[in-house]
């Protein structure tokens, strides 16, 4: 499994993202540039430029028209994913942590950082009324006082967002009327990342406290627990096998202070059913921030503190691979 090596950022990647058919794969870190990439060979298709911050998040709708970035220089940005050209620019308060497009594309959201004596805020924005746009005007805004939110998902038909938060409550926050609809709290410490299944039916959270769990969307019944023995910074579902993938490693700041196996971090796999690990990739030269799978389930993809994204072909054998039970 050789991988194909992005080099295309300066700092640590922040997060990845394919597109829904999986031949564009998207790239943003704390250097201020989000890229754009073709999945299959690795081309650096183009950048966007405009971000003076950090870029946190970033997101494509579903026919891959536009992309959306949220960043620490108290903007989130609406790009044209074609020409690179940016279309709207919703300046906020404080830096904008997380953002994400409803399955149709027309709804946008994006949650704000407690910082700076402003508030955690999660906006709604309709990209179909122009004025909401112009006038920065989100049709609906809900402050999050008690914990602020470090990473959000849509669910299913755009009717609400599932959010993770500081103290590891996960919450799902209508789009319509902006209540919290349902509330667990199964993780001890923060939630570094939320991913969907490709049917919108289930999620896996990546948490701080070592482990990584899946949730039924709809009615947040904790489904399977992952566990290891670092911190998780980012999990995913495999589309078509039984799979989870999860990097991690510990907190940038403490690399150099604790001792590990020195050098290498490694992609774990683990079986979505019985929550057993059946193998690791090494590559990065850090922790990795972020981890995705290719809609075709054929690769997945990881971005590191190492500033690197690697895209990595299985092999044959691992679309055979039965887990003996």
């Amino acid at each position: 499994m050789k991988p194909i090596l992005l080099q295309g950022h300066e700092r640590s990647l922040t997060q990845i993202k394919y597109n829904r058919e999986g031949d564009l794969l998207f790239s943003v870190a704390k250097d201020q540039f989000a890229n754009v990439w073709y999945s299959v060979n690795g081309e650096r298709l183009g950048t966007y430029n405009g971000h003076s911050g950090a870029v946190w998040c970033v997101d494509v709708d579903w026919d891959t028209k536009n992309v959306l970035t949220g960043s620490a220089d108290n903007s989130c940005r609406l790009w044209d994913c074609e020409t690179g050209k940016q279309l709207a620019m919703l300046e906020t308060n404080s830096a904008v942590r997380t953002c994400g497009f409803d399955f149709s594309g027309n709804i946008i959201m994006f949650s704000t950082d407690k910082q700076m004596g402003y508030q955690c805020y999660l906006n709604y924005f309709d990209l179909r009324d122009p004025q909401q746009i112009e006038d920065n005007q989100p049709y609906l805004s809900i402050p999050c006082s008690e914990s602020k939110i470090t990473s959000a998902v849509w669910g299913p038909l755009g009717e609400f967002v599932v959010a993770g938060h500081e103290n590891g409550e996960i919450n799902q926050f209508s789009a319509k009327s902006g209540e919290i609809v349902k509330k667990i709290k199964e993780h001890t410490k923060q939630i570094n990342d939320i991913q969907t299944s490709v049917d919108l039916t289930m999620f896996i959270t990546a948490s701080k406290d070592c482990a990584a769990k899946m949730f039924d969307t709809t009615s947040l019944d904790h489904i399977k627990s992952f566990k290891t023995e670092r911190p998780v910074n980012s999990a995913a579902i495999s589309p078509n096998m039984e799979h989870v993938v999860m990097g991690g490693g510990q907190e940038a700041m403490e690399v150099t202070t604790t001792s590990t196996r020195i050098g290498k971090f490694e992609a774990r796999f683990f079986h979505a059913a019985y929550e057993e690990e059946f193998g690791r990739v090494k590559g990065h030269f850090g922790p990795i921030n972020c981890v995705a799978f290719h809609p075709d389930g054929k690769s997945y993809s990881s971005g590191g503190e190492d500033g690197y994204v690697r895209i990595h072909y299985f092999d044959p054998q691992y679309f055979d691979f039965e887990l003996e039970a």
